[in-house]
């Protein structure tokens, strides 16, 4: 069975995505990564709940029931029935529940080492492709950014899209350096070199926050399944110019314009423009972490 990982900060889609009815879950959130397993320490999900319907994530919309937990959600009035489409308090709403109110759940709580790691990114700029596949090299690269971005309501005093850099997609929880953590990550995929690592915006698409749109949840789940069964790049990949990613061609079930984010914005130059001001903001984060007299390039060659 194929096994995989999603990494990402808070708002990109690990919950929703993991939820998925033709794959087991091993758990939400924290997890440990020994030679041969990967096992789950908490037994609980914490998921977005800001426009959550039965129709289009039912294991999520299911799961919440009595003993669950609802933060920031109001209540349609005059009943006991959640209103999931009432962002008043704030967009970040979220619910709390036991792992086993889920259907599809591994019961034994822990799984073989993955085949596949999916650093996931809600690029408010538009401007990152889809999906990309990385090399080892990258995924040390975006591991160490651990990128994504807030947009309004999402926190206090957020009006417009900000970048967010935290290291290893957990900077607060890092008692060591991060590219300590990155080294790890580094000789996990030499001694694994059946691990693919990909790079997946759960954002924007078309144009940033305000302008465009999030891609649609359908693609995202399209998107990791058919990299998880190889029908992705089978018709081969294109460089993205500015970040070095590899973009697939094709992919079943998506229109081939989405997979280059470039193509369906309604101004080229202005995603030009954008897509090197993130991509400066991503190399100025990562110099941080890396010796004065070592390159950025160096990395991303």
């Amino acid at each position: 069975m194929t096994q995989h990982y999603f990494f990402g900060l808070s708002g990109t889609g690990k919950t929703t995505l993991s939820a998925d009815e033709g794959r087991l879950l091993i758990g939400d959130d924290e997890h440990g990564w020994t030679d041969n397993e990967v096992f789950n320490f908490e037994g609980g999900c914490y998921a977005k709940a800001i426009g959550l319907t039965q129709q289009h994530e039912p294991q999520i919309f299911n799961a919440i029931r009595f003993g669950s937990l609802l933060e920031n959600v109001n209540f349609k009035s005059g009943t006991r029935e959640a209103d999931y489409e009432d962002s008043s308090i704030t967009e970040n709403m979220r619910a709390s529940y036991p792992i086993e109110f889920l259907e599809n759940v591994n019961p034994r709580g822990f799984g073989a080492s993955p085949n596949h790691i999916f650093f996931l990114s809600a690029d408010a700029f538009g401007v990152l492709p889809p999906i990309s596949k990385l090399t080892a090299e990258q995924a040390m690269y975006y591991f160490i950014n651990g990128y994504t971005a807030k947009v309004a309501g999402t926190e206090m005093g957020v009006k417009t899209p900000t970048a967010t850099f935290s290291a290893c997609f957990g900077a607060a929880f890092m008692p060591l350096h991060p590219m300590h953590y990155a080294e790890m990550l580094k000789k996990k995929l030499q001694e694994n070199p059946n691990i693919q690592v990909w790079l997946v915006n759960t954002g924007w698409v078309a144009g940033p926050y305000g302008v465009g749109r999030r891609i649609q949840l359908k693609y995202t789940r399209q998107l990791i399944r058919s990299a998880m069964e190889g029908h992705i790049g089978e018709a081969g990949y294109e460089k993205h110019p500015i970040f070095d990613l590899q973009m697939p061609r094709e992919c079943p079930e998506i229109p081939a314009n989405l997979l280059n984010p470039k193509r369906v914005w309604d101004n080229p130059e202005a995603y030009e423009e954008l897509a090197e001001k993130l991509k400066g903001m991503f190399d100025e984060n990562y110099a941080q972490f890396i010796p004065k007299e070592e390159v950025v390039e160096k990395v991303l060659s």
